[in-house]
């Protein structure tokens, strides 16, 4: 794998929890901001967007998340992913009482669509992200690559 960038965002507390449905708890964490840099890629993440996120009865989490980054050369870049992140098995009682876990692995696959041809490349790129969050500081770090 070949490392694209890293980025850091950070969520607006608490989240916004709709409660339980019957695919599992769904609640919002907001994007309030953030940035990225790598190798060919290097902006800001705007303040909109966020996670979609649902806490399976089995304690796993599924993440859907859709924001909007920014490059210093002015192209907008749609962002958007899912993935899985592991509360463990009483996971959902935990967050359904509202005890979120100091940290979170997540593990995703990013997808990029941008109108400038600069970024065309990100059209044909499948990427992986290994990510964390700090639900103490409502902060996410990620790491992504491009499978070769």
């Amino acid at each position: 794998m070949q490392h694209l960038f890293s980025y850091s965002a950070t969520l607006r507390a608490p989240p916004e929890v709709i409660g339980p449905v019957p695919e599992g708890i769904r609640a919002t964490f907001y994007i309030t901001g953030g940035e990225f840099s790598g190798p060919r890629l290097r902006g800001r993440l705007l303040a909109q967007g966020g996670d979609w996120f649902t806490v399976r009865h089995d304690g796993v989490g599924v993440l859907d998340v859709r924001g909007t980054i920014e490059t210093n050369d002015g192209a907008l870049i749609y962002l958007a992913y899912q993935g899985l992140s592991d509360l463990g098995t009483d996971g959902y009682a935990k967050f359904l009482r509202g005890e979120l876990p100091p940290t979170l692995p997540l593990r995703t696959a990013p997808v990029l669509r941008c109108a400038h041809p600069d970024y065309a490349w990100l059209h044909r790129t499948q990427m992986v992200g290994v990510g964390e969050v700090d639900l103490q500081r409502f902060v996410v770090a990620y790491d992504v690559y491009a499978v070769q």
